[in-house]
């Protein structure tokens, strides 16, 4: 593209935001669109607020100069234009669509009102409203039952309890976090929450959602058991949010298809973060959104050969206790297949767990929970996709005595 091309970004999250920041940087202003009121917020740290170790404005992030507050309601690609809720056309030479994603809300018996609303009590967490509701909402000794034990129904069981909250999670599959973890550190995330006093049912669906008089008063499973809540969070998993792609006849598959140039199958727009499926994956983590919108600002600043191909991205949670932190992160493939070989440590007295898979001597994925010291090399071994060393290389500080801490 020219320099004196427009660039149009439609999306304030953390892949909206970085790339005009960086096209900023480099001498091309975009133009960002959000239709949040807030100032552009870090989303992954949203479960901090809730738990009150930060505020709002701890988690917001530097905006760029030209910021317009909207919602856009359509994409006329003969045009290049954008029209805004308020009945605003805006042009564009190149739009990128960062838009994130939205939560799943479950078919639920109960879930919505008449006005396909959520009941009072009953909230999604996904967005900084979201949390500012909860944090309004909730209250020492308050009964709040999470729908919904991955990442961010363990961080919202977390943040709850941490308020003071009588928590109950309630996960469908056989144990927390499974997308990420192997059962042996799942058990381990289950001990934390446990001892923050957080009551963890695994293997339970939730079928109803009960209200009285629009506010929600219990939960009901299916075996029949009901649990009483103040409070109802729904964290079963977000999807991208793709329809401004469909309508204007991009090709959309689970996300907007895009090349290793981001872009979509119009050659003038392209889209970056949760919403973007890139080589038939989608990611729905910072770390791949950052790198997508740091390529695609090298592309549009004129770099002919800037490339996304992909992200080997690591999984890292911190869940903060009345005492200590529990720290875990998990990469790659953690659960080994025949013939891999798996080294293994785990102290149950300190409460860490490391495991590593190493398959044809390189090293495919990890677990590792409590002290982290060793994250880092590993992380660089995955990341390259070398060989390890004959002496074992990194793998040998997880056998060390202190854990390689």
């Amino acid at each position: 593209m020219t320099s004196n091309e427009r660039v149009v970004v439609i999306g304030t999250g953390l892949a909206g935001v970085r790339l005009a920041r960086r096209l900023g940087e480099l001498g091309t202003p975009a133009l960002l669109i959000g239709e949040e009121e807030h100032r552009p917020y870090n989303r992954v740290l949203l479960a901090e607020v809730l738990a009150g170790r930060y505020s709002p404005e701890v988690i917001a992030l530097p905006a760029p100069a030209e910021l317009t507050r909207g919602r856009v309601t359509g994409i006329d690609r003969d045009r290049r234009t954008v029209a805004c809720a308020d009945g605003s056309v805006i042009a564009y030479d190149r739009l990128v669509l960062a838009t994130g994603s939205n939560p799943v809300l479950p078919p639920l018996r109960g879930l919505f009102t008449q006005n396909h609303q959520l009941p009072e009590g009953v909230h999604a967490f996904r967005t900084m409203d979201d949390c500012l509701g909860l944090s309004k909402a909730v209250r020492p000794g308050a009964r709040a039952v999470v729908i919904g034990g991955g990442l961010l129904g363990v961080s919202a069981a977390r943040a709850l309890a941490l308020r003071g909250a009588q928590v109950v999670l309630a996960q469908q599959s056989e144990r927390l976090m499974e997308r990420q973890l192997d059962p042996a550190a799942s058990k381990l995330v289950k001990r934390h929450l446990t001892d923050l006093g957080v009551e963890v049912h695994t293997e339970c669906r939730v079928r109803d959602v009960r209200c009285v008089g629009g506010a929600v008063r219990s939960v009901e499973m299916a075996d029949g058991y009901a649990l009483d809540a103040d409070l109802v969070v729904v964290a079963c998993g977000v999807r991208p949010r793709v329809g401004l792609a469909q309508a204007a006849g991009l090709d959309v598959r689970k996300g907007v298809v895009v090349d290793d140039e981001l872009r979509t199958s119009d050659p003038y727009i392209h889209a970056i973060g949760d919403c973007a499926q890139h080589d038939g994956v989608l990611y729905g983590l910072a770390t791949p959104a950052l790198e997508q919108a740091d390529a695609l600002a090298e592309s549009l600043a004129g770099d002919a050969t800037a490339r996304y191909t992909g992200t080997r991205s690591l999984t890292r949670l911190t869940l903060t206790g009345h005492d200590s932190p529990f720290d875990l992160a998990a990469f790659g493939e953690t659960e080994a297949l025949p013939g891999d070989d798996v080294v293994q440590l785990a102290d149950a007295t300190r409460g860490t767990y490391r495991k590593v898979v190493v398959r044809d001597d390189r090293l495919v994925g990890g677990v590792l929970v409590g002290e982290l010291g060793t994250v880092g090399a590993l992380a660089r071994a995955w990341e390259g996709a070398e060989p390890l060393p004959s002496d074992g290389g990194p793998l040998l500080h997880l056998l060390t005595n202190d854990g390689g801490s």
